[in-house]
């Protein structure tokens, strides 16, 4: 009888953590919804670097944008009304937010003038868009979320072309969440929160979809989030409800684990520092920012 090898256990550890004079102690309609009402500081997301080795998060209910330099001291990038999630950089200068009330919205870093993207299909609002990711070739896949679950699987995820395009590819998520892309970009993953699973989605070559299969299956009150790929093509999956990143082989076996503190919602991750061999990883409940050193580099993510 062949036993799968119990995958190797490791613990993230502090990068740094949001100063207190930041935090916002208050109550926000964010967490009214999300939260159960709970007062909620902070609740971070969208960990992206920038050529320069800053790293850039979102704060959600108190719309902010924050970049941290490598000595871990924060600054205020932009602050507006909008819940920012997911962010990717457009270009040098612009980066591309996913915001639940606002769709998609773009950051001009020279000015921190916040401005609108893509805010709806067919002047038909989203329902709470997600996370994102870029191709090669400059289309981005998106997802929306809004508050689907297995009670209403009609999440969706969209794919925006170069010319402005937009094609829905699927619209029977019960939640989807974060995006990744394979390294020859053939296969798409995506996160999919209430179902607890990483559906894997094929991208054929005339721009469709088809057979779509759950890749991966996890456990606990909240399922995956965040996804990166490496260099070896394996994925990683935030998931926040176990405090837990999965390192995952071409099989979906977990082959390492890397574990917050106690208490703590790892939603999501990015690669940074020399030849992108670290990962780093937000501590959305405690306000702070985790990070491990990788055996495997981080694949570059692609721009416009």
């Amino acid at each position: 009888m062949f036993l799968l090898q119990p995958p190797a256990v490791r613990e993230l550890t502090l990068f740094s953590a949001m100063p207190d004079a930041l935090r916002r102690s208050e109550r926000s309609a964010w967490a009214d919804a999300n939260r159960g009402g709970a007062i909620t500081d902070s609740f971070l997301e969208g960990p992206v670097f920038d050529g320069a080795g800053n790293l850039y998060v979102s704060d959600i209910p108190w719309g902010r944008i924050f970049r941290i330099d490598a000595q871990g001291a924060w600054t205020l990038v932009a602050e507006y009304d909008g819940e920012p999630n997911g962010m990717k950089f457009l270009n040098a200068n612009t980066l591309l937010i996913t915001d639940y009330k606002n769709g998609l919205m773009q950051l001009d870093m020279a000015t921190g003038r916040v401005a609108p993207f893509l805010q709806r299909r067919n002047s038909e609002r989203f329902k709470g868009v997600n996370d994102l990711v870029f191709d090669a070739t400059g289309n981005i896949y998106f997802t929306d979320q809004g508050q689907t679950g297995l009670h209403d699987p009609t999440g969706r995820l969209y794919r925006l072309g170069r010319d402005g395009r937009l094609d829905l590819l699927l619209d029977n998520i019960p939640s989807p969440n974060g995006v990744a892309l394979s390294p020859d970009q053939k296969v798409l993953y995506l996160a999919v929160t209430r179902g607890n699973c990483v559906w894997r989605v094929p991208l054929l070559p005339d721009g469709s979809v088809a057979k779509v299969s759950q890749f991966f299956t996890s456990y606990g009150p909240s399922g995956p989030d965040g996804l990166a790929v490496d260099a070896q093509g394996r994925l990683l999956v935030a998931n926040p409800g176990l405090g837990y990143v999965w390192v995952l082989n071409a099989r979906a076996e977990p082959v390492e684990v890397l574990r917050g503190p106690a208490g703590a919602s790892i939603t999501n991750l990015a690669f940074g520092g020399a030849q992108r061999r670290t990962l780093y990883v937000t501590d959305s409940t405690h306000g702070q920012v985790l990070r491990a050193d990788m055996n495997e580099p981080g694949l570059p993510l692609a721009s416009r």
